[in-house]
């Protein structure tokens, strides 16, 4: 099915098999605030590097698996399937950095990266600026060989967890003042303070604090690109992430159909499976047949991705699967917590958390408002043929 080739197969069985050996370790990270123990998800990692199954997204140059869209989209999926982001051990590094990191970049944290050996964090969202970057009030200026970068960062995904960090800043004065850069700041670093971390949803180990930035220095060396090009690279990371995050909203609700049909395959009410009582049957048809249209959709753009499509096109089509990928995996969360009906408010059941932790896909990497904007600007500007290809 899906037209997968033997090698796609492979990969996929893989992951599965990896992501099924975790889960029955959910319930204890749900229970510790979403940890496990060091020793235990450090030898994770190792599995997964081990399997391949590690920055799929990297190409061999760099010490990467070189694997496809249409596969890394498959490692995802299967990602998704687990709860407490305990598969986040498969992680995928910066995947637009072979291309535009310098030599002293590339030994520094390519590298180590994609070996596992560093991790890294994005200083990006503000308090006052979420998926519209223009909105940002973060500052960096040049002095003499230095960049000088003041602002607080709110969300700042695995902050805790991270060797180093990406801050997107304003250039505040200079030939190109207002232009934004990226910049690479290692952590621990003089003037980089955590303000709080605020407690969310879900409970995995990754934290996502606010952190200030207050007369932080980096070389010059650290800066990615060069001032006053277009931070090209920044938007394929968005068009990266919204089919990693629709990949695992697939996964996820791969799992929740596969929980509460055995579910309503085994529990009987009025001496009927309450999968044969037709407000559940309905629940039930619906969640298969939306995931079924989500995962075709996916694969589709990933495969038009490998296949070296127009680049506006693809931005569009990432979106597309980004913002219906997620919304599907909202609905059938809901759906699921329904089944379960009592049980499906405990948190020993994979429903309640999915309900949860699924909630925010609709909103990081881009809210699902800010897609169906991309999305309508590409049809007027260039007519829905560009996104459809009818």
């Amino acid at each position: 099915m899906y037209g997968l080739t033997a090698e796609d197969l492979r990969i996929q069985e893989t992951a599965r098999a990896f992501v099924e050996s975790l889960m029955p370790l959910e319930v204890e990270a749900e229970l510790a605030g979403g940890t496990l123990p060091k020793e235990l998800t450090a030898e994770h990692q190792r599995r997964a590097i081990e399997l391949g199954l590690y920055a799929t997204n990297m190409p061999k140059s760099v010490g990467g698996p070189g694997a496809t869209a249409l596969q890394q989209v498959l490692v995802q999926e299967q990602c998704g399937r687990v709860t407490n982001g305990l598969a986040w051990v498969m992680a995928t590094p910066p995947q637009w950095w072979p291309e535009v990191a310098t030599d002293y970049q590339r030994e520094r944290w390519l590298l180590p990266t994609v070996r596992g050996e560093k991790h890294e964090a994005y200083a990006i969202t503000e308090e006052f600026a979420g998926s519209d970057v223009s909105a940002l009030q973060t500052t960096a200026h040049r002095d003499g060989d230095e960049y000088v970068i003041n602002g607080i960062k709110w969300h700042v995904t695995s902050f805790n967890l991270a060797d180093y960090v990406f801050v997107e800043a304003v250039l505040s004065d200079g030939p190109h003042a207002g232009d934004h850069v990226l910049l690479v700041v290692d952590l621990p670093w003089p003037g980089v303070e955590v303000v709080r971390t605020p407690h969310y949803s879900h409970n995995i180990a990754d934290e996502h604090p606010i952190v200030s930035f207050t007369d932080v220095r980096v070389p010059a060396t650290h800066l990615v690109g060069a001032e006053g090009e277009p931070m090209t690279f920044t938007q394929d990371w968005f068009r990266f992430e919204r089919m990693m995050v629709a990949a695992r909203c697939v996964g996820a609700a791969q799992r929740l159909v596969d929980e509460m049909t055995a579910f309503a395959q085994t529990r009987e009410i009025g001496g009927k499976k309450l999968g044969e009582h037709q407000l559940v049957a309905g629940m039930l048809a619906d969640s298969a047949t939306e995931l079924f249209a989500a995962r075709t959709m996916l694969y589709e753009v990933a495969r038009s991705i490998d296949a070296g499509h127009d680049r506006k096109t693809l931005h569009g089509q990432a979106s597309m699967a980004k913002l219906y990928c997620s919304e599907m995996a909202g609905r059938v969360a809901d759906r699921a917590v329904q089944v379960f009906g009592g049980r499906g408010y405990m948190r020993e059941n994979v429903a309640e958390r999915m309900f949860r932790e699924l909630r925010v896909e609709r909103i990081w990497e881009g809210a699902s408002e800010i897609q169906r904007i991309i999305v309508a600007r590409q049809m007027m500007n260039r007519g829905p043929a560009a996104l459809l290809n009818p």
